[in-house]
């Protein structure tokens, strides 16, 4: 997608975008950034280019410091080429039928996808009719893994009734509504999407056209909790235009938790082990399992692995 914008006010247009067929099962490798400046006045981006382009590699550049234990891959190219796996909606199932059932509201410019009772992901759009043009698209948009696994293989969830009670005028039913209606407000706020409104986030700001600012944003990658990776679009007065968030698998959550320690002490492997109550050779198997291991030289790897293993207790 490329935007266009001019000083003066009057109209650009937008060009460039291409669709293609939907897939079962899409693991997309790209080694370009996907948001640079074109030329002035436009910007070309991709939403929810996170997870496509590989969001550890545009988050984490690799070593810092060419130590001994880093490859010279990792060295010169950090964390890229790196690709992650996503889900079309079309393959989660009964994402058609609540295709088809889901109301659009009045006034409404965004929605939270549910699998079960996990999060899959939120999106916002500027205004009420672009989310009636891309509605279908939104709802059948990329999800991760752990969604897919679970809407293939959980239980269903029991339908939401709400509680009215039994009132006698139509102003006790209005009343009995909004209450119904806050109650949900709340169990959504405090309960469903807890992990993404809640969670520590850290922003990083991409670019500003005029009054807006195009960020994203990496979770805490604490184990055993959401996280959620996404892109934000906010006006000069820090209101929402734009939002795309994707839920992480529990294996990119591992990963993501490694390099954030990494990252935290310089890359450093033997300061990084301290902090994590291990040593430098538990350190790197643990990079190695968390499918990281080409960061690492191949012979700094296999001592390491040597080491652990004149360390296992013999058998007798």
């Amino acid at each position: 997608m490329v935007a266009s914008w001019t000083g003066d006010g009057t109209a650009a247009a937008a060009y460039g975008t291409q669709l293609g067929e939907l897939v079962d099962r899409m693991d997309l490798h790209l080694t370009r950034r996907m948001v640079r400046r074109a030329e002035p006045g436009r910007v070309r981006f991709l939403p929810l280019h996170l997870a496509m382009e590989g969001f550890l590699a545009l988050h984490f550049g690799g070593p810092s410091i060419a130590w001994r234990e880093w490859s010279a891959q990792a060295v010169r190219d950090g964390l890229s080429p790196r690709e992650e796996a996503a889900y079309s909606g079309a393959q989660v199932r009964g994402l058609d039928d609540a295709l088809r059932v889901f109301e659009i509201h009045e006034g409404q410019c965004g929605l939270v996808v549910y699998a079960g009772d996990v999060l899959a992901g939120a999106t916002v759009v500027p205004h009420p009719d672009d989310y009636r043009a891309l509605h279908p698209s939104l709802v059948r948009d990329m999800y991760g893994e752990l969604i897919y696994h679970s809407a293939m293989h959980s239980y269903p969830v029991p339908d939401f009734t709400a509680r009215l009670g039994s009132p006698s005028t139509v102003a006790g039913l209005r009343a009995a509504v909004a209450r119904a209606h806050a109650e949900w407000d709340g169990f959504h706020a405090s309960v469903m999407t807890a992990g993404l409104l809640e969670g520590a986030h850290a922003f990083r700001r991409v670019r500003r056209m005029g009054r807006f600012t195009l960020s994203r944003f990496l979770p805490s990658f604490e184990r055993r909790r959401d996280n959620h990776i996404g892109e934000v679009i906010t006006d000069h007065r820090g209101a929402v235009a734009y939002l795309k968030t994707f839920r992480l698998s529990e294996a990119q959550t591992r990963r993501g938790h490694l390099l954030t320690r990494l990252e935290a002490h310089d890359w450093h492997l033997e300061t990084a082990a301290r902090e994590m109550d291990t040593d430098a050779a538990g350190l790197a198997l643990r990079i190695e399992r968390a499918g990281l291991g080409h960061l690492l030289r191949q012979d700094v790897l296999d001592g390491y692995r040597r080491a652990k293993a004149g360390q296992a207790p013999s058998r007798g």
